[in-house]
């Protein structure tokens, strides 16, 4: 891609939401923005945590790309913040935002000897950016790392709360059918700080007041970036959001590609029939229970099915006693997957997920249906409309693993006649994505778009 004429001394502030998958995500996506605006400098702030991790991680970071380390909010006296509740944190962290991102740009302008001349950034730190580009004189560029659908609740938060403010206990299976594009949603899968009933005020935590305040600030962005494929939203929703904002932007999603397999997963995958293997993983940021742990167990087990089961050394040791050795020759148990390459590799034939949106999105790249769990923030949305918008997937029943759930899900999406749609759908599904990246696709087009406002702004 040609670089625009305009983009000398352009100066780019990236703030990320130092949580879970996003920090990653808007990492790719400014590798991807950086190596198309080669002469634009680009100043990635985020905690030092976050930035370690994702600098060491990345080998090939372009030139005009550094790292900027921002306060996480964390007082002295506070208990060490590795043994917080993550909420606790993003509250303490978004809370002190706005002071300490100033601090961390200051240090980028007199590091660079550049003024700034856009701010690109996480929604989920929309306040503190929309007051810095106002204070700077500056166009603010919002981005949404997760599924694009998962923004329109936050439009709607008041005329939500307003709607089930007269039950005491809203019907979990009630369509969100006045949610334009949505009517496959039910309110069990909202985020629960939406569903806060009048009165509850005192239960909003900073981070949920944020989210509420979506619909109060996107309209103020210059242009909200969706990591995602227009071609695969429902077009009421589309229509919608670009009935609310300045300019709609999807670029689709910056998918990652890890170059170790420290655990020998791929070589371990090769030794298996294709479309046998079941792929387990259920993100860093919420641990599963351990009851249902112990019901993963029992299926896996009583399954007799191969499985690469990605989990976190600490749950590892929570397993029923004997189970790893039993299932030692047909199942692998790691700390850490290649996540892309297992998905791309023959061998895997379903993914059970928590359907964290980095990973429901790597899954539909690679044509592989899933098996859905959902824990919180946007997993519900996701896990919704995987199985029953694009009908790629299952949703465990009730939302929680059971043996008996777990097992017959399993069956039916890699074994039975009646998941063969599924599995059809789950691969034209790939090729809708290869078509939707190519360069005729609209996210090729609207990715030079965003190039320009950063490099012309």
């Amino acid at each position: 891609m040609a670089t625009p004429l305009c983009d000398e001394n352009k100066h780019v502030v990236v703030i990320a939401f130092p949580f879970g998958s996003h920090p990653l995500a808007l990492l790719n996506q400014t590798i991807r923005l950086a190596s198309a605006a080669s002469n634009v400098t680009f100043s990635f702030i985020s905690t030092a945590k976050s930035n370690q991790s994702l600098f060491s991680d990345q080998p090939n970071i372009p030139h005009n790309i550094k790292p900027y380390n921002v306060s996480d909010g964390v007082p002295e006296d506070h208990a060490p913040g590795k043994f917080a509740p993550v909420p606790v944190l993003v509250d303490l962290f978004l809370q002190a935002s706005l002071e300490n991102l100033e601090q961390a740009i200051d240090l980028a302008v007199k590091s660079t000897n550049l003024r700034v001349t856009c701010i690109f950034s996480d929604t989920f730190v929309s306040a503190p950016s929309l007051s810095l580009s106002h204070k700077l004189n500056v166009p603010w560029v919002a981005c949404w790392p997760s599924l694009s659908i998962s923004v329109s609740p936050h439009f709607y938060t008041h005329l939500i709360r307003q709607k089930f403010s007269d039950s005491h206990e809203p019907d979990k299976s009630t369509s969100l059918d006045f949610l334009p594009g949505l009517s496959h949603l039910r309110v069990e899968d909202l985020p629960h700080d939406v569903l806060l009933k009048p009165g509850e005020e005192h239960k909003e935590t900073v981070f949920s007041k944020i989210l509420a305040s979506t619909g109060q600030l996107l309209p103020q962005a210059r242009a909200l970036v969706l990591f995602f494929y227009e071609e695969l939203d429902p077009p009421l929703f589309v229509q919608d959001m670009e009935s609310k904002l300045k300019s709609l932007l999807y670029v689709g999603p910056p998918l990652s590609q890890s170059h170790t397999d420290t655990h020998g997963c791929l070589p371990w995958l090769d030794q298996h029939g294709s479309r046998s293997v079941a792929y387990l993983s259920f993100g860093t940021v919420v641990p599963v229970p351990h009851h249902e742990l112990l019901q993963v167990s029992e299926a896996l087990e009583a399954s007799e099915l191969p499985f690469l089961w990605s989990l976190r050394d600490d749950q590892k040791s929570l397993l029923p006693d004997g189970f790893v050795e039993r299932t030692r020759k047909r199942g692998k148990i790691v700390p850490w997957v290649p996540q892309t390459q297992v998905l791309a590799h023959e061998s895997v034939g379903v993914f059970v997920t928590h359907c964290g949106s980095n990973s429901v999105i790597e899954s539909m790249a690679k044509g592989i249906p899933m098996i859905c769990r959902p824990f919180f923030g946007d997993h519900g949305m996701a896990a919704r409309t995987v199985a029953e918008l694009w009908k790629i997937g299952v949703k465990l029943e009730g939302g929680v693993f059971t043996k008996t759930g777990l097992i017959q899900s399993l069956n039916l999406v890699l074994v039975e006649e009646e998941g063969k749609k599924i599995r059809e759908n789950a691969l034209k599904m790939k090729k809708t994505m290869q078509i939707a990246s190519g360069a005729d696709g609209k996210a090729a087009q609207d990715f030079k778009t965003v190039v320009d406002i950063i490099s012309c702004s």
